[in-house]
């Protein structure tokens, strides 16, 4: 079977000198996969950009409005963290339909993957954390819409709580969100998961991988999903300026076989978006997204 990776560099625009999103890694990844034969270029398509009404099935008409418009006030746009600009809509549209045309790739071979993605921190009505548009709410809201899903499980391991995900599900049953993040860090204000783990600082991978396990265990046999989104940060890793966790390369690693093991083992349709990840050396931080991808494709291929 060929994975199918969804990606398009039309969109990646320029960030000021000294941001701290490294918006370069998306096609540093993308890169890397095909340079080292993992993938090659004919498994990458272009998603396009989503249709408004997918967005509006999520996001209210007002905030959406002010995006499109770029009418959002000074301090919403401090709060995204990003420049607001008819490019950056572009690129957050671009990322969400990954996500969503990701879920046709699972549905039909087990596996979608969008090389970019993940962005838990964006609310109906406002964006921030780096999250202009929720990528993960709009593509479950598409499955449960069509009836092509009846009990979605989303596992988001970035180091930062998925708080925007967390509140748009808060009142959806179909819906079941797990996040486990560090305690001491973004965002100040926590929602209300399904389930919340709040790690310590500097928890190694022993720890770690332990409290997945046990959990991931418990989700998969309680829960009982009929499909997986996989929101698979790399900012636990140590060395990872906005993570404040120890976690090894190889430790996370290990996390992603876990949840991709599990999913595969059970024949349930899952969903990998990339997340977040701010180490120091860049060379790291594409190495840890690629190995989340490595892992993917040596088990379904």
């Amino acid at each position: 079977m060929v994975i199918k990776f969804a990606f398009s560099n039309k969109y990646i625009y320029p960030l000021p000198e000294g941001h701290r999103f490294p918006i370069e890694k998306y096609e540093l990844v993308k890169e890397q996969l095909v340079y080292e034969g993992t993938i090659v270029e004919t498994q990458v398509f272009d998603p396009g950009l989503v249709d408004e009404a997918l967005i509006l099935n999520v996001h209210t008409a007002q905030y959406w409005k002010h995006l499109k418009d770029l009418t959002l006030s000074p301090k919403e746009v401090r709060k995204i963290g990003l420049p607001v600009t008819e490019m950056s809509i572009n690129r957050a549209r671009n990322s969400v339909a990954g996500t969503v045309i990701a879920t046709d790739h699972a549905l039909a071979d087990g596996i979608g993957v969008n090389l970019s993605g993940g962005t838990h921190h964006a609310y109906r009505n406002h964006g921030e954390g780096f999250c202009v548009l929720n990528d993960l709410a709009i593509a479950a809201t598409y499955l449960l819409k069509g009836n092509r899903a009846k009990k979605i499980l989303i596992v988001d391991l970035d180091v930062h709580q998925g708080n925007g995900t967390a509140k748009i599900f808060e009142t959806e049953k179909r819906v079941f969100t797990f996040s486990m993040h560090g305690k001491a860090n973004y965002p100040l204000h926590k929602e209300q998961s399904d389930l919340d783990i709040a790690l310590s600082i500097n928890i190694n991978d022993h720890e770690y991988l332990n409290i997945l396990e046990t959990n991931l265990t418990h989700l998969f046999k309680t829960v009982d999903p009929d499909f997986v989104f996989f929101q698979s940060g790399v900012d636990v890793m140590a060395g990872d300026k906005l993570g404040k966790m120890a976690l090894s390369k190889v430790g996370v690693k290990q996390r992603d076989h876990l949840v991709i093991s599990n999913c595969f083992s059970r024949n349930i349709p899952l969903v990998i978006t990339m997340g977040g990840g701010y180490s120091a050396r860049l060379v790291d931080l594409v190495d840890a997204h690629c190995n989340t991808f490595r892992t993917a494709v040596d088990l379904y291929s």
